[in-house]
């Protein structure tokens, strides 16, 4: 197939589930505004389409226009857009079909709140898609009430490499370059800097821990507005020696961080289905705690594969995370149900297979209405 993306190019997420396709052989083409910063997109051709500054901003018309000659240059079997306010949207203006809208989340939860602009934004993408993907049913329940049509809708999860994401990638050196002591029980977060995943509540969280499990230490990984704001309350709250802020992590060593940490915590506002990083920490064996929000108990086992504590409660959360740091045989145990869970539920390759299987049924579908 000749499968052309409209995505961000710096997405990991995005680069994932394009280089899936291009390693299977499939003439695979990406059209985004944002160039990669690293070389994980071998064998995509890359088409960087710039929006055109007037003197009233960007236009949106000529934008979609060089959208929509590139396209037509391709002439692809089908087009995919990830994102719905931003590349679904401009997917849906360069009215090429089939097409194929992957929603991810606060595209369809937050951003038709922000205005009516917005709304219709979102409500135009979904109904020019003629098949839309997400990864949880209180997803789609959502884009229904936005407009879209429940039969065009198909529920596929982003996907881990169980080969990738393993306990075995532990790293022993890790400990030594963070600079803490190698018997160090770490606690790590992976969500970015923001007020919906209120990392806040993880510091708060540490007094507590570090009170009753002193050789605990807290690797915050991630970047957002909220960075300064939180490391001045992990000094105020006096546990800054117990806290590293170690910034964006490459996905490509994710998981030795994860593999090496001892308890995974997610502390989101809001969620699609499950965060890729919670179903990573979930392949790499580790006990997981997070907020009882969207579908997380669906995946997390509450007692059985980690915690699911309500949302803004840091002493639910430093609860959770004493008893799973004083207890390494449910750590163990707990890490066994959530890798198994993973492989069951949540493998890439068993993931974009099923995404395979429905471009080719769309474009027979778009191929036949064609014919007629």
């Amino acid at each position: 197939m000749r499968l052309c993306y409209l995505a961000d190019a710096t997405s990991v997420h995005a680069q994932k589930w394009i280089s899936y396709f291009a390693s299977r052989g499939h003439q695979v083409h990406l059209i985004s505004r944002e160039e990669p910063d690293n070389n994980s997109l071998s064998n995509v051709t890359l088409h960087i389409v710039k929006p055109v500054e007037t003197i009233r901003g960007v236009s949106l018309l000529m934008f979609v226009r060089q959208v929509r000659k590139v396209l037509k240059s391709i002439t692809p079997d089908i087009t995919h857009a990830h994102y719905a306010s931003t590349y679904g949207f401009w997917s849906a203006l360069a009215m090429f079909h089939p097409s194929v809208l992957t929603a991810w989340g606060s595209d369809i939860l937050i951003t038709p709140r922000i205005s009516k602009l917005s709304m219709l934004k979102v409500r135009f993408a979904l109904r020019q898609a003629d098949l839309i993907t997400c990864d949880a049913q209180h997803l789609a329940k959502k884009m229904t009430e936005l407009g879209a049509s429940e039969q065009k809708i198909a529920l596929v999860c982003f996907g881990v490499d169980t080969r990738k994401f393993a306990a075995d990638k532990r790293d022993p050196d890790l400990r030594s370059r963070l600079e803490l002591h190698e018997d160090a029980l770490l606690v790590i977060s992976l969500r970015r800097l923001t007020e919906v995943y209120d990392v806040e509540a993880l510091v708060r969280a540490a007094p507590m821990v570090l009170a009753r499990v002193p050789e605990a230490r807290f690797v915050i990984a991630g970047c957002g507005d909220q960075r300064t704001y939180l490391e001045s309350l992990a000094e105020l709250l006096g546990v800054a020696h117990g806290v590293r802020f170690v910034g964006m992590i490459s996905n490509d060593d994710l998981p030795r961080y994860l593999a090496s940490a001892d308890v995974y915590v997610s502390t989101s506002l809001s969620d699609a289905g499950i965060a890729a990083s919670t179903a990573e920490a979930m392949a790499c064996q580790l006990p997981v705690i997070v907020t009882d929000v969207a579908e997380n108990r669906d995946w997390v086992r509450d007692g059985e594969g980690g915690f699911v504590i309500p949302p803004r409660d840091p002493e639910a959360l430093a609860d959770r995370i004493i008893r799973l740091l004083r207890d390494e045989s449910a750590r163990r145990t707990f890490g066994a149900v959530n890798r198994r869970i993973v492989q069951e539920r949540n493998e890439y390759s068993t993931q974009m297979e099923k995404v395979e299987h429905m471009y080719r049924e769309v474009i027979r579908r778009h191929s036949g209405l064609g014919q007629r």
